[in-house]
């Protein structure tokens, strides 16, 4: 029982249902009297079948401020005049029909509300039975074509009948599939480095010189009291610092990869049943290519 707005459900139902027209911005009028109600504002189709089920009518200064919704059971369409005429509607119902402003809204409970300010005023032809009204304990088991007063469409009132079918809409939608975080830690670890470094150290050797115990002319200077030889010592000391290079470069893009997903659905269409009544025999009837 899930509704859509007519744009939603045929996104081009101007050239596929009405010819390159437009049904949104035609003019209600009561068919009695010839009063001006309203005008169409939308459409709304069962979302399972894509039927239509109501016309969203704004009733302007009729009742004013108001949008209801007129099953399409209780309308005739005059194409030739580009109007729609509201069958049986008064504006006491109008005034009873629950304001029609968000889609989302429209519930059983809502529907029937409707139902109940039009059925008990439906107009039904002597030679029809009077469509029982649904009870609120039939809502697993409602269908719209439990009552045809409220939204069949007879060839009396609604001259262009139009036959409809299922195609597979194929629609794409980006969505997150997740996501990837690519950062930097740092990790640590002991190095071990050996560097060879040189230490001078001090040798003293002590030997006899040749002329040693030879006797010589005494020298008074030959005695010097404080008489000291100097060599300075070095060694190398490690000079062991750290210093940060570039290892590798990490570079981090995207690829799109295609491939085809196949779907499997169960189509309908409609097809005409054409009866024959009195003598007409197949060859007077044309049916259609």
């Amino acid at each position: 029982m899930a509704l859509a707005r007519i744009e939603s459900y045929y996104p081009n139902y101007r050239d596929e249902l009405f010819d390159g027209e437009d049904v949104k911005g035609l003019d209600v009028y009561a068919d009695r009297g010839d009063e001006k109600i309203g005008t169409i504002k939308d459409v709304l189709v069962d979302y399972e079948t894509g039927r239509f089920r109501y016309f969203v009518v704004e009733t302007g200064f009729w009742v004013f401020g108001k949008k209801v919704l007129l099953p399409v059971g209780r309308s005739r369409i005059d194409a030739n005049a580009e109007r729609i005429y509201a069958v049986g509607l008064t504006k006491e119902q109008v005034e009873q029909l629950p304001d029609f402003d968000n889609l989302e809204r429209v519930d059983y409970d809502y529907e029937d509300q409707v139902r109940g300010v039009y059925q008990p005023q439906a107009t039904v032809p002597p030679a029809v039975t009077p469509q029982p009204t649904v009870a609120a304990n039939e809502y697993a088991t409602y269908d719209y074509e439990q009552q045809p007063s409220l939204y069949g469409i007879n060839d009396t009132d609604h001259q262009k009948l139009r036959l409809y079918e299922e195609r597979l809409v194929a629609n794409k939608t980006r969505q997150k599939a997740g996501e990837v975080a690519v950062g930097k830690r740092v990790e640590t670890e002991t190095a071990r480095v050996s560097v060879p470094v040189e230490k001078e150290r001090v040798i003293v050797e002590r030997t006899t010189p040749v002329d040693a115990g030879t006797v010589t002319n005494a020298n008074p200077t030959a005695f010097r009291e404080g008489e000291m030889a100097r060599i300075e010592i070095y060694e190398e000391v490690p000079e062991i610092r750290k210093e940060a290079f570039v290892r590798e470069e990490v570079t981090i893009r995207k690829e799109v990869e295609r491939e085809n997903v196949s779907a499997e659905e169960t189509l309908r269409r409609e097809e005409l049943d054409i009866n024959n009544q009195g003598s007409l025999t197949e060859e007077t009837i044309r049916r259609p290519e």
